[in-house]
């Protein structure tokens, strides 16, 4: 178990604590769903164009579910609203000042990626190695990285993956259209601003991402140098021979 606590200062010194629990096992938040449930998180209710779930078998969208504490609680709370946040993780604290907003979007996409909606089931690798407040550019390594990660996995179950990063772009579509309703139901949810625009700073990525993968990660190419100069290490052969490139034998 991996616990996790956001605790926001507010500029009145007032605090909001969020202490999280993460299953290591499911990547999935336990004792986190509310024990009154409001019209908003129906599955109908601003359902995603693109959602396999059927309301005759999950009546609440689960997604809405796992946001309606956050969306309670900072329900008073400007977007723009300067705040304290600090977010332990076993061992290590990460803290920032920082916009009600960005500290909320971090919090969110935790959140959002093991809420168990079937879209966001990608993201669970992420989550398991949480990194709050992290950058555009932390973002996109991350993500691809999770990514390329998972097409390992695909080939050593002898299944067909993908290099290319195609895949992860479509995720990244679906996770577009995703956004985009839950932020409808987050315009009828609450009447401050704060978790409607932390969805809009996710979704900026989730936007940009498909078009920008090939050219932003030309621009961090270079810090992998040593992979492309000494590509012979890796061969096939090598790896066979247990041979070192760097290191020559009599």
């Amino acid at each position: 178990m991996i616990s996790i606590t956001y605790t926001f200062t507010l500029e009145d010194g007032s605090k909001e604590i969020f202490p999280l629990k993460l299953n290591t096992q499911t990547v999935e938040l336990e004792g986190n769903e509310p024990t009154e449930l409001p019209d908003w998180v129906a599955l109908d209710f601003h359902q995603c164009s693109n959602c396999p779930l059927k309301s005759k078998d999950h009546p609440q969208c689960p997604l809405s579910v796992s946001l309606v504490d956050l969306v309670n609680r900072f329900e008073h709370i400007i977007s723009y609203d300067r705040v304290h946040l600090s977010v332990e993780l076993n061992d290590k604290t990460i803290s920032q000042e920082t916009s009600a907003q960005r500290g909320v979007s971090s919090l969110m996409g935790l959140l959002i990626a093991t809420s168990g909606c079937p879209h966001t089931e990608f993201f669970k690798p992420m989550a398991r190695f949480h990194f709050p407040l992290a950058d555009p550019d932390e973002t996109l390594s991350r993500s691809t990285s999770m990514y390329l990660l998972a097409q390992y996995f695909l080939k050593k179950a002898g299944k067909e993956f993908d290099l290319s990063l195609g895949g992860l772009s479509q995720i990244y579509k679906n996770i577009d259209l995703v956004n985009d309703h839950i932020a409808d139901r987050l315009r009828h949810a609450s009447k401050s601003d704060s978790t409607v625009n932390a969805i809009v700073l996710l979704d900026l990525f989730a936007k940009t991402i498909p078009m920008t993968i090939d050219e932003s990660l030309d621009e961090i190419e270079h810090v992998f140098k040593a992979f492309i100069e000494h590509s012979e290490l890796f061969s096939e052969s090598s790896l066979i021979t247990g041979k070192s490139a760097f290191v020559k034998t009599t």
